[in-house]
């Protein structure tokens, strides 16, 4: 009895250890896919997008390895990457309407000043008071 039992569960491990390699796979697979969109994306909201889901990927990928390897201290370092992450997105987009306002005022100066007299309690689009 004891003998089956422990071939179930070789079975058992078996099976989990060639899906954790096929989410692997299929993770990484797509994660080009994300690399190629950040690289080639017409915008720069398609390539904020896209960067914000390598890390999310990457992410799922940390956390799967850590079910593959049984190690604990993996998924440790899975949030400590989503901090990092998330943090970067938010840079990234920050310096991105900062860009965007940039190329706004250069273009159409006056209509600026107008939104900015108009605006004076200070929740204009850029959140700046």
């Amino acid at each position: 009895m004891k003998l089956q039992m422990s071939e179930n569960l070789n079975t058992l491990d078996k099976i989990y250890q060639g899906m954790y390699i096929a989410v692997l796979i299929i993770l990484a697979v797509m994660l080009f896919a994300c690399l190629i969109r950040a690289v080639k994306g017409p915008r720069i909201a398609d390539r904020i997008v896209a960067v914000n889901m390598m890390g999310t990927m990457v992410m799922v990928m940390i956390a799967v390895l850590s079910l593959l390897l049984k190690e604990g201290f993996l998924i440790d370092i899975c949030l400590i990457y989503a901090l990092v992450s998330f943090l970067a997105v938010t840079v990234i987009s920050k310096v991105y309407i900062g860009v965007y306002a940039e190329k706004r005022q250069a273009l159409n100066p006056e209509a600026e000043e107008e939104s900015a007299e108009g605006n004076k309690e200070g929740d204009d689009l850029l959140g700046n008071s």
